[in-house]
């Protein structure tokens, strides 16, 4: 389906155009009216561009989610073949959604982050926006040159909004880290995109005509060679997912890094990588996703189990939640990699629902490390705090259930989703994941109980409860996963129809699909 109207060239243009607005801030002569400026200009970016996603929204077509809508196409370098091409599915637009929605929370978190400095609030809002930009072109990227080159793009704002803005000693080498890791999987992933020039789907010839992933995908590929430019493609969304072992740089990121960074780093940018498996790998490369789904199904378990044991033995909470993604993105790999449409439906709606709960995690921890009177992230440090700062623990407790997929709220239903129909395909992969969900509570509820349980500390018998505009930002989060939680289904329609799509081009390299009759049993039994 196309639009007259450029939907989502206007999505990722105007928060580049409101990063230029917070800049120009700088012209203003007065300090705290500097500083008001800057906040202004960039919510009202940030909510302006909410409204195009509304907008965007209107002109989708749900009933064929699992075609690629709003599409735009134009020339961008034709003796290669590459194109500035645009264009979502319905799991493409839910991750744009949580894209675009996630930033004005973040920038109304960070309203006081930097006191009253215009300079640094300035240039953080703005790297901000410009990060928004690049987030809804990299899940909108259709031609595969185009998709690179934002992927590498995006590691330049969250490089500075680490290393200038974060706290700690240890900001800089937490912020080059990332950098490093980032980097040496978008060199990895270069050389496939090279490979694919030569060796891919169709060879040189077709490549030369049109790089777009739908028309690659319908060429035929040597078999070596496939598996080869796999692995490249393969390992650079590994490193960004993050997947066990290449997860490293994660944790001393989210620790250092502001609570606004953590949230777009871990809640949509790592995202990437697990959108790349699923919108790349699979139906560039099926017969090589085949070859190697046992050996990942079998990282990805690793990574639930590893990811929650470190998260119970953490006492820096920022490092905590990072772990617990970790976890969370071993239960999306293990979806995607099961091979069945109800497996990948899940994997593509926990996506989402993952970004909202972490979200909802880490800006929630930042309100409460900054009451803080040395700003501590340490657990041991807090105690007691659901009698003095009650709305505070009470949206964290909410958060933290829905990391552990309490039922009621959104993780549930994708989790639930992952675990079935990896069981239709593998038992020993679910039911060794499944100890994945009791470890979660015991993080979940042992964190809870030494931070907000047993006597307040000495100094922190006064701290102030979530303020107006606190509980804006914790509000809508819980609200979201309460929505998802008990009426997912909106969500599950834009998810189900490009996971029958991914399973029939799977199904041409002699992959069937078993969750299908758990689903007809499921629905003779409501007949009967």
């Amino acid at each position: 389906m196309s639009t007259q109207i450029p939907w989502l060239t206007l999505l990722v243009a105007w928060p580049l155009v409101g990063a230029a607005a917070v800049w120009l801030t700088t012209l203003l002569p007065v300090r705290t009216t500097g500083v008001r400026a800057v906040r202004g200009v960039a919510l009202g970016a940030s909510l302006v561009q909410v409204a195009l996603l509304v907008a965007a929204f209107t002109a989708f077509d749900t009933s064929t989610a699992g075609t690629h809508q709003l599409v735009e196409t134009y020339p961008w370098i034709p003796q290669l073949g590459v194109s500035y091409a645009l264009g979502v599915d319905g799991v493409a637009l839910l991750l744009v959604a949580l894209s675009v929605v996630l930033v004005p929370l973040v920038i109304l978190a960070a309203w006081r982050e930097q006191g009253e400095d215009a300079r640094k609030l300035r240039h953080y809002l703005a790297l901000v926006l410009v990060l928004e930009a690049l987030m809804v072109a990299v899940f909108a990227a259709r031609d595969v040159f185009f998709f690179y080159v934002v992927f590498e793009a995006m590691l330049v704002p969250v490089y500075f909004m680490i290393g200038g803005f974060g706290g700690g000693a240890q900001r800089r080498y937490a912020a080059v880290k990332f950098l490093l890791f980032s980097l040496a999987g978008g060199l990895i992933m270069l050389a496939a995109v090279v490979g694919l020039y030569f060796w891919g789907p169709g060879g040189e010839q077709a490549y030369l005509t049109d790089n777009l992933v739908a028309s690659l995908a319908a060429q035929p590929a040597d078999p070596v060679a496939e598996r080869l430019l796999f692995l490249g493609f393969f390992l650079a969304f590994a490193i960004k997912a993050p997947l066990f072992p290449v997860h490293t740089w994660l944790p001393d990121a989210a620790q250092h890094a502001p609570a606004g960074t953590s949230t777009l780093l871990v809640g949509v940018l790592d995202k990437v990588g697990t959108f790349g498996m699923l919108t790349l790998c699979l139906p560039l490369f099926p017969e090589a996703s085949r070859w190697a789904a046992p050996a990942i199904v079998v990282l990805a378990v690793v990574s639930i189990l590893y990811g929650a044991l470190m998260a119970i033995g953490q006492s820096d909470i920022m490092r905590l939640i990072a772990y617990t993604s970790v976890s969370h993105f071993g239960f999306i790999v293990l979806g995607i990699f099961a091979f069945t449409s109800l497996s990948i439906s899940g994997s593509s709606l926990y996506m989402v629902n993952h970004g909202i709960s972490t979200g909802a995690l880490f800006l929630i921890a930042g309100f409460l490390v900054a009451r803080h009177p040395q700003r501590s992230q340490r657990v041991e440090d807090y105690g007691g705090l659901q009698r003095v700062t009650p709305v505070l623990a009470g949206t964290f407790l909410v958060a933290g259930l829905s990391a552990l997929s309490l039922p009621g709220l959104s993780t549930f239903v994708s989790e639930i989703m992952v675990l079935v129909g990896t069981f239709a395909a593998s038992r020993p992969a679910a039911l060794v994941a499944a100890l994945g969900v009791v470890l979660a509570a015991l993080y979940v509820l042992l964190t809870y109980q030494r931070v907000f349980t047993g006597p307040v500390p000495t100094g922190l018998e006064a701290l102030p409860d979530l303020g107006a505009r606190e509980k804006w930002v914790a509000g809508v989060l819980v609200a979201g996963l309460l929505v998802l939680g008990f009426y997912p289904a909106p969500a599950l329609e834009l998810v189900r129809e490009p996971a029958e799509v991914t399973m029939t081009t799977l199904g041409a390299v002699g992959i069937t699909d078993p969750s299908a009759d758990i689903e007809l049993l499921a629905g003779e039994g409501s007949d009967s």
